[in-house]
């Protein structure tokens, strides 16, 4: 609540000062323009006016005319030169701010850059580019003691080997794949006859039990 009656801040103004300076100086320039119209257009009436006073004879009125008008063209004159100075006092504080802002952007980089810089230490770098170097060195001889150590008959031995192991591994692999193809589920054959009795299907049994014990005497 007490936020809502609270004073709230007004937000930062994003027009500075050479800004305002500028806008006055456009604006002094726009007032001037407008003076030079009306001077141009009252000179124009003086000479109108000087023409009809001499048609009238009146040459005294007609030469005061022209000293007004005369005065009002040095005034004319005087505010091209002031009409000058101010463009270019706005050009001049224009042109002023871009470099302050440019400056500024400069300022900007060069912190960024120097917080980049910070944060990489040289004496670290140069112990992880040693680092790198080493490891390479070390495998570079390693790599070089292995290639040694092996003869030619040595490197057939080893293709030989290679070649027996993925020979088994096919072999292995074809034999899995037999074994798998042979193991088909065989099923017994319906009986097409209707079942028999219990009573005649125990005369076929007795029938090879006396058959049984005739061979068991003339083994005897």
């Amino acid at each position: 609540m007490g936020a809502l009656f609270g004073k709230s801040k007004k937000p930062q103004s994003r027009i500075t000062d050479q800004d305002r300076a500028v806008l006055q100086l456009k604006q002094q320039r726009d007032r001037l323009k407008q003076y030079q119209k009306r001077v141009e257009l009252n000179l124009e009436k003086d000479r109108e006016q000087a023409k009809k006073c001499l048609q009238m004879g009146r040459k005294e009125r007609a030469k005061l005319l022209l000293r007004k008008k005369k005065y009002q063209e040095k005034l004319l004159e005087n505010t091209d030169v002031q009409l000058e100075n101010i463009e270019k006092l706005a050009s001049d504080i224009e042109f002023a701010q871009i470099e302050a802002d440019i400056v500024n952007k400069l300022r900007m980089g060069n912190e960024a850059l120097k917080a980049a810089n910070d944060l990489m230490n040289i004496e670290e770098i140069e112990n992880i580019m040693d680092e790198t170097r080493e490891g390479a060195e070390k495998q570079k001889e390693i790599d070089s003691i292995l290639s040694g150590a092996l003869t030619d008959q040595d490197e057939e031995d080893v293709l030989a080997e290679l070649d027996d192991l993925v020979n088994a591994d096919e072999a292995e692999k074809n034999a899995a794949n037999k074994i798998d193809d042979d193991a088909v589920i065989q099923l017994p054959e319906v009986p097409a006859d209707e079942p028999v009795a219990d009573d005649a299907s125990e005369e076929p049994k007795r029938v090879k039990e006396k058959e049984k014990q005739k061979r068991v005497l003339v083994e005897a």
